[in-house]
């Protein structure tokens, strides 16, 4: 096989993987992660279903793969949008609210994936997993933290705790109560990074999925 044919096999198979995972929010969201097959998920990517395995070993690691990209787009879109800003403080608060923001406007997607993380086989590593600790973590360190191992994780429990809050069925807890509450921890500001109903990123409800994956990508 030549380099060029190589590169092209490569580009399509990386296009086909962005598909199934695209396709695994979209159908969760919409039906919840029971009334979603694999099946369904590689017709709705327009993949063969035996694909699926060859990315995934099991619909629970593609489904909270998917998730993580989510997670990682929108926290790395939060962090980049204008103004830029380097400051801890602004970061750190941007952080929470992209992550309270997909509790809020993600709710049937990220219950499902809280439920998933207390299933017995834990949650899963991935590359997108990865992606959104370091994001995590560099927000740690530019908050001005003396010990990031310690604060890194201390930081995700509390941001898994409130997207838990927000998600729990018939009794949530409302975005500001624990947007202050995780505020007033971090020694922020209410104005800062994306007040409830801002038309910002992580305030305005955009609920196109497909900005996160590269799936129209040609190759050269």
């Amino acid at each position: 096989m030549s380099p060029r044919s190589a590169s092209v096999n490569e580009e399509l198979r990386r296009r086909s993987r962005e598909r199934l995972l695209l396709a695994a929010l979209e159908l969760v969201g919409e039906r919840g992660y029971d009334a979603t097959t694999l099946g369904d998920i590689a017709d709705r990517a327009g993949s063969a279903r035996g694909l699926v395995s060859y990315y995934f070993p099991g619909k629970r690691q593609l489904v909270q793969s998917a998730v993580h990209r989510l997670m990682h787009r929108t926290l790395q879109e939060a962090l980049e949008s204008e103004p830029c800003v380097e400051g801890g403080t602004e970061r750190m608060a941007r952080a929470i609210d992209a992550v309270l923001g997909l509790a809020r406007d993600r709710t049937v997607l990220m219950r499902q994936h809280m439920a998933g993380l207390l299933d017995t086989d834990g949650f899963v590593q991935c590359p997108e997993q990865r992606r959104l600790a370091e994001l995590l973590r560099d927000t740690v360190v530019r908050h001005g933290s003396r010990d990031v191992d310690a604060d890194y994780p201390l930081l995700r429990v509390q941001l898994m705790g409130a997207v838990y809050g927000m998600v729990l069925p018939n009794v949530p807890l409302e975005l500001e109560t624990l947007r202050a509450e995780l505020f007033g921890r971090y020694g922020l500001e209410w104005w800062q990074g994306f007040p409830p109903g801002a038309e910002t990123p992580g305030g305005v409800r955009d609920l196109d999925l497909s900005r996160y994956f590269e799936t129209d990508h040609q190759p050269k």
